[in-house]
């Protein structure tokens, strides 16, 4: 079954990144010259995801008007006859038929994606995480709906990370399956380097079927007193076993200063405007250190 359907939880508070997030959302920081939750848009887009709802809460107002048509600015870009940037303000608000919800309480991922059962009826859907960007040739979201099509369980986007990041992330009990796939039958939310499955962590990209939700609903709430996606995961881990993808992206935690820093200077290096500026600087930064 093809995934229509994707959630982008962005509701967190952004605090790894004040005082840049007390104002502007974290998933409105931009990456050169596009905020971030635009490139986890358009991933969802290029994988043929059509209907796409972005979980916000106060103070996130920004993120709605980014995706709406801005009139004023159109015209005038249209009447100053600056048809690069007209073009892309104007593709950006017919992306995707992109709708808003807020999650009034943050109450961790788990409850972000509860809140989006009617919005996702009875079929599987992808979960994109807000903090999240990855930049490949392929869509890692696309990976992992593909995976779904092939083995019809739930598909959970992995990385192997060192044991310090392990234990900020989960840790996934697996066997391989073929390149790059693996089942996945068991999994830990933020485990000490002694009691870890693995290295595979989930790093913010899954696809999910709709059984998800009554399971979270009867999950308890967990690590830091707030209802766990990943506890949720687990439950579906060992019932009926899920599918972990070892996507081809590069991944970047824009709630992380050092991750911020790092996409634009990725992004910096490949955007036409800016790579070649960049690579004259960078050089002449290591040849003074």
């Amino acid at each position: 079954m093809k995934i229509k359907k994707a959630i982008i939880p962005a509701a967190g508070m952004g605090t790894r990144v004040l005082p840049a997030s007390k104002v502007i959302p974290k998933e409105m920081l931009p990456i050169v010259d596009k905020p971030a939750i635009q490139y986890i848009v358009e991933e969802a887009v290029k994988a043929g995801i059509t209907d796409i709802l972005i979980i916000t809460n106060r103070g996130k107002g920004s993120i709605e008007d980014h995706f709406d048509h801005s009139f004023e600015l159109e015209a005038m870009l249209h009447k100053k006859k600056k048809w690069q940037a007209f073009n892309e303000v104007a593709a950006v608000s017919q992306l995707a038929n992109i709708y808003f919800l807020r999650q009034k309480e943050t109450n961790g991922l788990g409850d972000a994606v509860l809140r989006a059962k009617e919005f996702v009826g009875d079929e599987p859907f992808a979960v994109l995480y807000g903090d999240d960007v990855i930049i490949g040739e392929t869509p890692a979201i696309g990976e992992l709906c593909d995976a779904y099509e092939k083995h019809g369980k739930s598909i959970v986007g992995i990385k192997n990370v060192s044991d310090e990041d392990v234990v900020k992330y989960c840790s996934l009990k697996v066997e391989p399956l073929e390149e790059k796939t693996f089942a996945v039958s068991d999994m830990i939310e933020k485990p000490s380097v002694y009691n870890k499955f693995s290295n595979y962590a989930i790093l913010g990209r899954c696809v999910l079927e709709s059984d998800i939700f009554e399971i979270l609903e009867k999950t308890p709430y967990g690590v830091g007193n707030e209802l766990q996606l990943t506890d949720a995961m687990k439950t579906v881990a060992r019932r009926k076993g899920m599918v972990g993808v070892e996507f081809s992206g590069e991944r970047h935690d824009m709630g992380n200063k050092f991750g911020f820093l790092k996409a634009n200077i990725d992004m910096g290096l490949v955007h036409p405007e800016t790579k070649d500026e960049l690579k004259e600087y960078i050089k002449k930064i290591a040849e003074e250190l």
